[in-house]
């Protein structure tokens, strides 16, 4: 990797500003939205997005809009120094770091809710979470204006609402969805990951082990849904550390139910892994078409 001077901004105005020239010199924009604390799977969006774009821009905002009254807000975590000097290092040409009170000025009068897709699956274990995801990320395209947008596979859903947001509203921007990346004992990285106890690290590892044997199961011809979620379940439930919260198999175009697995799906589990809420995504294919998983 490079490292260079990356340009960050605080205002709205002033990194429209710093894109004018980009703009009218029609170079593409690539934009990564993220909360910060950064890890490996985030520099990989930037890897794509340098690779990918003229001008690459990461955003760094903590949204509060898309945590709930028993969520982690005030304990998500932080450190601007350590990422300014990883985005350094990847290239980036600017950040933009706004205040809350930058991006909401006034209490929000208007909101993006996406129904029923943003209040299904992790939406019934988080009301409201998607409203304030498809908000917040739409007003980031209106500052930024970018040719392309890079988000994680890991957060399927949050995938599945962008891209629907933005086909429902005429957004011009292209979402490219990454896949996700993991620790080398499965565990998909996350920057909740370090707020787990070494005991909850372990027991954590279930979740992508799980999933792992859901898809080897659907390859292997495993048309049951039910039967497949039985199996997960029960790995699950016998690791004490972790409470389940959720766990679907869904179309994996559009996170609808299904009731045989006859088509390419994605397999969804969200639990408590000690204090800290866990997501993660496995897609699978039945036997008759692809045969693997990622």
């Amino acid at each position: 990797m490079r490292t260079k001077r990356v340009e960050r901004y605080e205002t709205i105005a002033d990194l429209r500003a710093s894109l004018a020239p980009a703009r009218r010199a029609e170079h593409s924009i690539g934009v990564v939205p993220t909360m910060g604390y950064l890890h490996a799977g985030h520099l990989e969006l930037v890897r794509r997005a340098r690779a990918e774009t003229d001008v690459v821009v990461v955003t760094i905002f903590v949204n509060p809009t898309q945590f709930g009254e028993n969520d982690d807000f005030a304990n998500y975590p932080r450190n601007m120094e350590r990422d300014l000097a990883l985005l350094r290092q990847a290239g980036v040409d600017a950040v933009f770091t706004p205040s809350v009170a930058e991006m909401y000025p006034a209490p929000l009068q208007t909101a993006i809710a996406l129904k029923p897709l943003g209040d299904m699956l992790i939406g019934t274990v988080r009301p409201g979470h998607f409203t304030g995801v498809a908000t917040v990320v739409a007003k980031l395209f209106n500052i930024t204006q970018p040719t392309r947008a890079y988000f994680g596979e890991k957060d399927f859903q949050q995938l599945a609402v962008i891209r629907r947001m933005v086909a429902d509203l005429d957004i011009p921007v292209e979402i490219v969805g990454v896949p996700t990346v993991r620790e080398a004992d499965g565990l998909a990285m996350s920057s909740r990951n370090v707020r787990l106890s070494p005991q909850d690290r372990v027991a954590a590892r279930v979740l992508s082990a799980a999933l792992r044997e859901g898809a080897a199961m659907i390859a292997a011809g495993e048309r049951d849904p039910q039967r497949v979620l039985a199996v997960l379940e029960e790995m699950i439930a016998a690791e004490p550390g972790v409470l389940l919260r959720s766990l679907d198999i869904g179309d994996a175009a559009d996170l609808a139910a299904i009731a045989t697995i006859d088509r390419p799906v994605v397999l969804l589990v969200t639990a408590m892994v000690g204090p800290v809420l866990l997501i993660d995504q496995q897609e699978a294919w039945p036997k008759a078409g692809r045969e693997e998983s990622r």
